[in-house]
């Protein structure tokens, strides 16, 4: 062999006289029992007609759509997540080359406009056929759900905050220098803009439209530069175009923050959370997304992004987008304390489910601290006939008004008022009136409670099924199910962090996640020949 035909670009010629020895039929060489074969079969069964219809023309020479789904599913089941990365896999490993049947390798570009163009667009629907699968398997019981939450950060820089607070503070002052500059136009130059006092972009555009008519009829010049001296017309419309932009860009972030009260610059999308991964250790806030698993005998059957930093207000819209898209529904919705909450509740039983969700107050009210603070009314005697509480003094707390509270959400719940009938001269008083930001005396103080009784039967009731046989077992199983998701999704495949913006970009690679870590678990299922089994038993306890 010569030495110079190493250095040409096609390196076969190089390679001339090397015998081949791999065997040329690729499916030889992988194992029968490998899960790449599992990820075939799973997705052939799959109905991905959405999938094809985001497509204008399928070309026959490129990858399908069904073969481009089994790539970044088992390429997320193998924690490759870059683009880049799974392009040199599909050159390199003979598993990504059995799922592309002889089709060419796609590049890296091909990948991300399949996850962010294509699959983005029908990934709820796809996600429902895998929850379908499973239930013709008869590997997931359609029954019991178990749901929780957690934070993923986004791709966005944590440095690109827009805080709502901070843009209504200022858009507040800019307004203040907006009716002086109108009401100093109007002197100066004797006309009127400003009707019924009040001012918005219109009223600005009105007053530029009128500064240019002057400057036209008197055939002002604008001058620029070093040693000119600017008119008094220049400097105010100079003034009114730097007010302007200002008015609409503060708009437009209020417009892009909505009900948030943060966004990124780089991913509008995206809400500033406070993670569990803390490095500065001080609290710092980062743009994140809230992810929720809803999971049936270990596999994740529905999931759902929201821009809420907390839980509550996740629950109500995921059960109807769990409902609309899956074929069938849950009787039991099993959460955590982070769930709780009168509308909650109300949403449930009017739904026709159970819910199995723990009290907020359910671990606190099991400590010695707790049963032993007589301000709470949870250690109050309650008198249904009277409907009064009777502290440890023995006084009473009548019911002295009732209110209507209105929620984030816009629910409105009634709440009832109590009021003591007199805490002068009670020794208990230190011990039952807490709090210092009242700015009534404290000698003339009374205690007062804020009751809604709907809430306090609703969870009354959960707390009798929870603490059952049976909902100890839920508990239980949503502690290992439910939390073990993203135990396994943030720990097993190494995901901490989004690669895609946009809400949408998100939730595919969100439900590619989901879909590997379904799969992964059907095989070790198969493996350890656990197949079929939806709940984990309780210890019995001899």
């Amino acid at each position: 062999m010569r030495l110079n035909q190493i250095l040409q670009g096609d390196y076969t010629v190089s390679s001339l006289y090397h015998q081949i020895k791999l065997p040329l039929d690729i499916e030889i060489s992988i194992p029968s029992d490998d899960p790449v074969r599992l990820v075939s079969a799973f997705v052939e069964e799959m109905n991905l007609s959405d999938l094809y219809e985001t497509y204008d023309r399928i070309r026959k020479s490129q990858a399908s759509p069904r073969q481009m789904l089994k790539i970044v599913i088992y390429a997320a089941m193998n924690r490759i997540y870059s683009s880049r990365d799974i392009e040199s896999s599909c050159k390199r490993d003979i598993n990504f080359m059995y799922l592309l049947e002889g089709a060419p390798a796609p590049d890296h570009s091909t990948l991300a406009r399949f996850i962010s163009l294509h699959l983005s667009q029908c990934s709820k629907s796809v996600m429902s056929q895998v929850g379908t699968i499973l239930l013709d398997l008869g590997e997931i019981s359609g029954e019991n759900i178990f749901i929780d939450g957690t934070k993923i950060e986004s791709v966005a820089n944590k440095y690109t905050f827009v805080w709502k607070k901070a843009v209504t503070k200022n858009m507040a002052k800019l307004a203040e220098k907006i009716c002086m500059f109108c009401a100093e136009c109007e002197e100066l130059y004797d006309f009127k803009v400003v009707y019924k006092d009040q001012i918005s972009l219109r009223t600005l555009k009105r007053l530029r439209k009128k500064l240019y008519k002057i400057k036209k009829d008197e055939a002002i010049e604008f001058v620029h530069g070093i040693g000119k001296r600017k008119t008094m017309l220049q400097r105010s419309i100079e003034k009114l175009e730097e007010y302007t932009e200002k008015l609409k860009e503060y708009t437009n972030k209020l417009y892009k923050c909505g009900r948030r009260n943060s966004y990124s610059k780089t991913d509008n999308d995206a809400t500033f959370m406070r993670m569990k991964e803390d490095a500065m250790l001080n609290g710092q806030l980062k743009p994140a997304y809230n992810l929720q698993h809803g999971v049936d005998a270990e596999y994740v059957t529905w999931l759902g992004i929201y821009p809420n930093p907390t839980d509550t207000l996740t629950l109500i819209p995921f059960l109807k987008d769990m409902e609309e898209h899956l074929p069938f529904k849950y009787k039991n919705i099993v959460a955590d304390a982070g769930y709780e909450s009168e509308e909650n509740y109300v949403f449930i039983e009017n739904n026709d489910q159970t819910g199995y969700i723990k009290p907020q107050n359910y671990e606190l009210s099991k400590t010695r601290k707790f049963k032993k603070d007589i301000s709470k009314r949870e250690n109050m005697d309650y008198d249904s006939e009277t409907d009064s509480y009777t502290c440890k003094n023995g006084k009473k707390l009548l019911a002295v008004s009732k209110r209507k509270q209105k929620t984030a959400t816009s629910y409105q719940r009634e709440v009832t008022i109590y009021e003591c009938e007199s805490c002068h001269e009670c020794p208990f008083k230190k011990d039952c009136i807490k709090g210092n930001n009242c700015k009534t005396p404290f000698e003339d103080r009374k205690k007062v409670l804020s009751v809604s009784r709907k809430m306090e039967e609703k969870r009354a009731e959960c707390l009798e099924r929870i603490t059952s046989d049976y909902g100890t077992q839920l508990r239980m199983n949503r502690s290992i199910q439910a939390e073990g998701s993203f135990a396994n999704v943030k720990e097993d495949m190494n995901f901490r962090r989004y690669l895609y913006k946009g809400s949408e970009n998100v939730l595919a690679q969100s439900t590619l996640l989901a879909i590997a870590f379904d799969i992964n678990k059907l095989h070790h299922k198969i493996m350890s020949e656990r197949t079929g089994t939806h709940l984990f038993e309780l210890k019995k306890v001899s």
